[in-house]
């Protein structure tokens, strides 16, 4: 899973690079908007909207967007919103989960499709892949703010399960129903985390070359360029030789 985990990396470099700050905002903002009005205002009593805000602000979102957000939730202009998930197939027989918000489901699963076939994979029915992967939460962090082993023992003392650590970043996993509290640990010691939600993580990742890598990029990057597209989970890994060719 290591490779996974830097591939990861280079993929967000490479948005960086490649994407509009804005709409990285825009999705974070529907998140949470979304996260309200589903569950109240009160990040006290909603656990979505508290993971939507903190990984909007390790994102560096500004306040006032925050609350802007928040505000929407009650202005009534969100009730089309649906939840979807799509699952298929990308190169080489990579299974890919995609979640999204969208007003207009067929408009969506049409575009999700569309970009599948392109990039050389295809989509399938709901519960194709998703025996691929578990439901997990994870928290990010990036590298600086504190060694390997610092960081290995704040999760055992926080109850998480396992960390991966690298030159970038520091990614956690816990069980889903200790996300909460992890982060609540984690956060009194370092701060609030880049990212922290819920997501489909590989059970048994298979590797890829360095071309089958560059057409998941090319995949992934199509599907999260698309305004709906929340989330792009695929269940493969890279090896340190290919993320030396990558990089």
């Amino acid at each position: 899973m290591a490779g996974h985990s830097k591939f990861k990396n280079i993929m967000h470099r490479k948005g960086a690079q490649d994407k509009k700050r804005s709409n990285l905002f825009s999705k974070l903002s529907r998140e949470i908007t979304i996260a309200a009005k589903m569950g109240g205002a009160d990040m006290d009593s909603n656990p979505r909207l508290r993971l939507a805000v903190a990984t909007a602000r390790g994102q560096s979102m500004p306040k006032d967007n925050i609350t802007r957000a928040i505000a929407k939730s009650e202005a009534g202009d969100t009730e089309s919103y649906e939840e979807m998930r799509y699952e298929g197939y990308g190169p080489n027989g990579i299974g890919v989960i995609v979640e999204a918000l969208t007003d207009n489901r067929n408009r969506t699963a049409s575009d999700v499709r569309s970009i599948f076939t392109k990039s050389g994979g295809n989509l399938g029915e709901t519960g194709s892949v998703g025996f691929m992967f578990d439901r997990v939460g994870e928290i990010v962090y990036k590298a600086e703010v504190a060694d390997e082993d610092t960081m290995f023992e704040a999760i055992l003392e926080a109850g998480a399960d396992e960390v991966e650590s690298d030159d970038e970043s520091h990614t956690i996993y816990t069980d889903p129903s200790d996300l909460h509290a992890v982060i609540s640990a984690l956060t009194a010691q370092f701060q609030d985390p880049e990212a922290a939600k819920l997501i489909f993580k590989p059970k048994e990742p298979m590797d890829v070359d360095k071309e089958g890598a560059e057409k998941l990029m090319n995949l992934i990057d199509k599907l999260e360029e698309h305004d709906d597209v929340q989330n792009v989970y695929g269940n493969f890994s890279v090896s340190e030789d290919v993320l030396a060719q990558l990089a």
